[in-house]
């Protein structure tokens, strides 16, 4: 039976790393404050290069690792809360660059669920026969929404983009179960890129658009509870227990968040590896960009039972439990 394979995966970070310290130059904060309450060491920052150009790369890597072809390509999507702009999507410009001329290109925006959420789109699209080879990839330039005199958040995040190739294939690779769910009531937990309607025509001056803001508090408290649930559910559709998992790849927002997870699991942290510390939260980017790390230093290995999970923005939650 022809399930959903994960052929490929790679990865790009921006070569700039902005440090604790570096931040402590320009805001009243220092390595001791963040590291303590977050785990985050260090972020890479992309100076001049725009979310769809971060993708592009991992694009042809993807490409030229898997010696597909562009024109092979049926489908890109692009998961990310920082796009390019409104239009065109960000996958569209990622089309056109790697010149995938055959391929439908659209952006999804579930913020840091986006890769989990697009991993299920992607599935969708992938039951159907005109549909063989997919290109996902969580990208994010959140440098350039971030408000850099809070110090609250902009501590936390840094820019990447990481992917995958799926395709059909009589495989005992695939998707075993999901759970994704979205808390609109709690949407204003966790905002960028705000704009509001005007309030008098014709509105004169420049468009304004408001930069990340976050209810800390709110968010973890929401992490550290729907989470745990949301991969409990996907484990009980899977027909797994949760000890059959080999790894949690987790969403990397926050070390003190994936710790929590972990103790309401009852699973050994050993079984949520972390590199918050080196990339901080990269949002959609996140789950790939670990995944990737996993596969290329050889501690996840095919035929392994893989639980993805994603939360933030919507505020969005979704768990995949894949067969790698």
């Amino acid at each position: 039976m022809e399930k959903l394979r994960i052929n490929e995966i790679a990865s790009y970070v921006p070569p700039k790393v902005v440090t604790n310290d570096d931040l402590g130059k320009i805001m009243d904060t220092s390595d001791e404050w963040i590291s303590s309450r977050t785990g985050i060491r260090q972020r890479h920052i992309s100076l001049n290069e725009n979310t769809a150009e971060l993708c592009s790369k991992v694009a042809l890597k993807l490409l030229d690792e898997s010696s597909w072809s562009p024109e092979s390509i049926d489908l890109i999507i692009i998961a990310t809360m920082s796009p390019d702009s409104y239009t065109p999507a960000t996958a569209a410009l990622v089309q056109g660059k790697i010149k995938a001329v055959n391929a439908v290109a659209f952006d999804v925006s579930a913020a840091c669920s986006g890769f989990v959420y697009g991993l299920a789109v992607a599935e969708g699209f992938l039951l159907q026969d005109d549909i063989k080879r997919v290109m996902l990839i969580g990208g994010e330039v959140l440098s350039k929404v971030i408000n850099w005199s809070d110090r609250t958040s902009a501590v936390l995040f840094g820019d990447a983009a990481a992917g995958v190739l799926l395709e059909k294939a009589e495989s005992d690779s695939g998707i075993l179960a999901k759970d994704l769910k979205t808390y609109g009531e709690l949407g204003d937990k966790l905002e960028a890129g705000k704009t509001d309607a005007i309030e008098e025509f014709p509105r004169m001056g420049k468009h304004e658009i408001s930069a990340f803001s976050m209810s800390g508090r709110d968010v973890y408290t929401f992490a550290t509870h729907k989470v745990p649930q949301s991969i409990q559910n996907a484990a009980a559709k899977a027909g797994i227990t949760l000890d059959q998992i080999d790894w949690f790849v987790m969403h990397q927002a926050n070390s003190r968040i994936v710790t929590q997870i972990s103790k309401k699991l009852q699973q050994p942290i050993e079984k949520f590896p972390m590199n918050i510390a080196e990339y901080g939260n990269t949002s959609a980017a996140s789950v790939p960009l670990l995944l990737d790390e996993l596969v290329k230093n050889g501690k996840v290995k095919r035929g392994q039972i893989i639980a993805l999970s994603g939360f933030g923005g919507g505020l969005t939650v979704g768990t995949q439990i894949i067969k790698y």
